[in-house]
């Protein structure tokens, strides 16, 4: 934040509910307007909108999309005025199609915030940079000593702010009331009412989907219940809402160039911005993923995908996901950089299951057209193990509680 103000007018910052938006923004900002309880304010950005941009700068419009003539505003105010870091905006969900908004390119930067990695909540010492093993670096350094049970708790739990340091009971709880405000407050507010059952369910079978690509006839089924099948333009707008709320991020099919007529798939692969949001959708505690093992391994997957999205975030990397539909093999995360390097990554709960998951990697990898996309920076298997090295294939084997940025 503190980088994007030193050379930007304004700042938006956005994420879902309860990751820290204000918290973070309120430690820089000299002015504070909540736009969505100040009542004083919203009508004076009707009256006389110039007075709010009289305060004293950096100004803070907390949950901006209830007022998005906002928008307009800090953007002409920005060309007005020479200054760097003069506004903030933060907001937990993209305003209505029809608001009209110019362009904030040049003017506004953005920034993106998610539940806590595992670094940022102390469950990784964060010994193993990523940016480093993307520059060939050696995996090296001691994991933080979770074991399997209290890894899988980590997933229950979450990278929540309210939630990183309170007992799994409590943590449930408050997840529960969470995804319940969601479906009851938060979705009917984008829009025309929507059904809280039906979307409470989709949260369910969204969350038995992680990992995998959306199979929308079964979602359809499941969510209409008793009542059959929702329609197709229904369960859209139910995952418009979610991913303007910015709860689900699906990750796109990588498209290289292939040396061989590989068959590539297309769908993007499904997950929450944090894996405590499905578990908690289907009511499992950390037993229950610990009698099941392979559901268990879907999680631990999403959970890796959140925190290699934080990592990555400030190397301005993309991430897409990679398949033969013809072999049937996948590889769980491709990660981009902007200069066109890139990674493959594999995430596996168990320590012994690293060898499978590098010969995977190595297989995808043979594939890729190298005179178009160069040998790949790292490729990396992800686990819930203890030991940090490279193998003599050149995969590297990083445990999760020792990844960093």
């Amino acid at each position: 934040l503190q980088d994007l103000m030193g050379f930007m007018g304004a700042v938006l910052i956005d994420g879902p509910k309860a990751v820290g938006k204000t918290a973070t923004a309120t430690q820089v900002a000299r002015t504070v307007f909540r736009m969505e309880v100040d009542r004083a304010a919203r009508a004076a950005l009707e009256t006389y909108h110039d007075q709010l941009f009289a305060s004293p700068t950096p100004i803070l419009f907390d949950e901006w999309q209830d007022t998005p003539d906002i928008w307009n505003l800090v953007r002409r105010a920005v060309d007005d005025h020479s200054d760097k870091g003069l506004y903030l905006l933060t907001g937990s969900s993209r305003p209505r199609d029809n608001a009209r908004l110019h362009s904030g390119a040049g003017r506004i930067g953005r920034l993106r915030m998610r539940p806590m990695s595992l670094f940022e909540s102390g469950h990784s010492t964060g010994a193993v940079s990523l940016a480093a093993i993307l520059d060939g670096a050696e995996p090296s350094g001691s994991p933080a000593t979770l074991s399997i049970p209290e890894l899988i708790e980590r997933i229950v739990v979450g990278g929540w702010p309210e939630t990183i340091d309170l007992p799994e009971r409590t943590a449930r709880a408050w997840l529960s009331a969470y995804n319940r405000n969601v479906v009851e407050v938060d979705v009917p507010a984008l829009g025309p009412c929507r059904n809280p059952g039906n979307l409470t369910r989709l949260l369910a079978s969204l969350g038995r989907a992680v990992g995998t690509p959306l199979r929308r006839s079964g979602i359809a089924i499941e969510v209409g219940g008793q009542n059959g099948p929702i329609d197709d333009k229904t369960l859209t707008n139910y995952l418009d809402a979610l991913d303007r709320l910015m709860l689900i991020e699906p990750l796109s099919a990588w498209q290289p160039h292939m040396r061989s007529r590989t068959r590539l798939r297309t769908t993007p692969v499904h997950h929450f911005v944090d894996p405590s949001i499905g578990v908690a959708a289907l009511g499992v505690r950390t037993a229950e993923l610990l009698a099941d093992l392979e559901a268990a391994g879907f999680h631990f997957e999403s959970l890796g995908l959140r925190d290699l999205r934080i990592y990555s975030q400030p190397l301005g990397a993309s991430l897409s996901s990679w398949r033969d539909t013809q072999l049937n093999q996948e590889i769980d995360a491709i990660l981009e950089l902007p200069n066109g390097r890139w990674a493959g990554f594999e995430f596996k709960l168990g320590e012994a299951q690293a060898g499978p998951a590098a010969e995977s990697l190595l297989n995808m990898a043979s594939k890729v057209d190298k005179e178009q996309h160069g040998e790949p920076a790292a490729l990396v298997v992800v686990t819930g193990g203890r030991f940090a090295y490279r193998r003599p294939d050149g995969v590297l084997v990083v445990p999760i509680t020792s990844l960093g940025p």
